[in-house]
């Protein structure tokens, strides 16, 4: 039986639009425009839950979408534990989709950008056994503030940490070395190709895992479709290939293969049987549009 996680992240609204062509500056393009539940530590709780997993999630909404929202995550197997804002609207994310699945981002957090301490008291931890942490909880002060303490309580109780650095844009904007003083020493670090080189400086795949290594305990490049990769401070242990699939939406990608690692993970498969759970599940993300299990 799995064991039980925390996630700590984002909820979001995705507002989806794929373009019917390149979009023209001033002028109309046909576009399918979608709306669908979102948000990075969402993602993963639910991906989580459809593994069948023990998942706790926290995180802040408007006061009034609450009742909503918990209804959404008990329905998806999640445990929702949600602090209701009573000033800030829930957080809304429109993806831009092009030709090739590739994506772009404009953020408004509204509400998550409200997360307190008062929202992860340390009796969140009861029982937990790992605690995954979306990046964008340590891009402002005040939820980042309410992060550290929980994360501090996490060492002090002996349960895992694991990091998910979620957005090169924001890593840029806070510094990479600022990001990796407030997440060092954490157990686990998930991060794509494109953030580990930001993180790092680094090109070479090989020199990025030391460096990474030196960090954290252990860690994951998401690669894609060139795969996988796991390793530590003495470079790369392990590679695992993703299968050639259609791609139509890359969104959530790296939170479902997140989800999938870590719910074999915890049910205690071999490091090989992890990385291929992992790879499936970003696989089966890819196929579908939006960030959920669709």
């Amino acid at each position: 039986m799995t064991r039980r996680i925390l996630v700590v992240g984002d909820v979001m609204t995705d507002v989806i639009v794929v373009p019917d062509g390149p979009i023209v500056k001033g002028s109309d393009r046909r576009a399918k425009v979608r709306s669908r539940p979102g948000g990075s530590g969402a993602n993963q709780a639910v991906w989580l839950g459809a593994m069948g997993a023990d998942v706790r999630f926290a995180a802040r909404v408007a006061e009034a979408d609450r009742p909503m929202y918990e209804n959404y995550f008990r329905g998806l197997g999640v445990v929702p534990l949600l602090a209701g804002d009573r000033a800030e609207p829930s957080g809304v994310l429109v993806t831009i989709i092009d030709s090739d699945g590739e994506r772009s981002f404009l953020t408004d957090r509204g509400a998550n950008l409200n997360l307190c301490a008062a929202d992860l008291p340390a009796s969140l931890l009861d029982g937990v056994s790992m605690v995954l942490v979306s990046g964008y909880s340590f891009f402002a002060p005040g939820p980042r503030s309410a992060v550290l303490a929980l994360l501090a309580e996490a060492r002090a109780r002996g349960v895992a940490i694991a990091i998910d650095p979620a957005s090169v844009g924001f890593l840029l904007e806070v510094g990479p070395a600022a990001f990796l003083d407030w997440t060092s020493g954490a157990d686990w670090i998930f991060a794509n190709a494109e953030e580990a080189e930001t993180l790092t400086g680094a090109a070479d795949v090989a020199t990025q895992m030391a460096l990474l290594g030196a960090h954290f305990a252990h860690v994951v490049i998401k690669r894609g479709a060139q795969g996988a990769l796991l390793g530590d401070r003495t470079g790369v242990c392990l590679k695992q290939p993703a299968p050639v699939v259609r791609v139509l939406d890359s969104t959530g990608a790296g939170d479902a293969f997140a989800a999938g690692f870590i719910a074999a993970h915890l049910d205690g498969a071999e490091a090989a049987d992890a990385m291929a759970a992992g790879v499936a599940a970003g696989a089966r993300a890819v196929q579908t549009i939006g960030g959920q299990p669709g």
